[in-house]
């Protein structure tokens, strides 16, 4: 299993909840809506960067849009590989979670 950090982890499963509007801006939104806590577009992008050298996003770039002037915006999408390492991240704390009496 890849060992993700709990930040790559929220990023990549905002990510993936996201769907097909998963760019900078609508992910740090997307962020501070699910966990109450603020994070910088950069810092997204950082992260966004760094899951994507790992193989578990993918990007390309969307098309124009009025209301950005025309410019493009870079959309991410989960791999098959990052689907997998949630997957097992998942079962993992399950396994976790069962192994405490009351809450598991």
């Amino acid at each position: 299993m890849q060992n993700l950090g709990s930040l790559e982890e929220t990023i990549l499963l905002i990510i993936l909840a996201m769907d097909d509007d998963a760019y900078g801006f609508s992910v740090s939104e997307a962020y501070e809506q699910h966990t109450g806590k603020s994070i910088s577009i950069s810092a997204v992008h950082t992260v966004m960067s760094r899951l994507e050298t790992k193989g578990l996003i993918s990007s390309e770039m969307g098309g124009e849009t009025a209301e950005r002037g025309g410019r493009r915006k870079r959309i991410f999408k989960a791999t098959p590989q990052g689907v997998a390492v949630i997957e097992e991240i998942k079962a993992s704390r399950q396994k976790l979670w069962g192994l405490i009496p009351g809450l598991g």
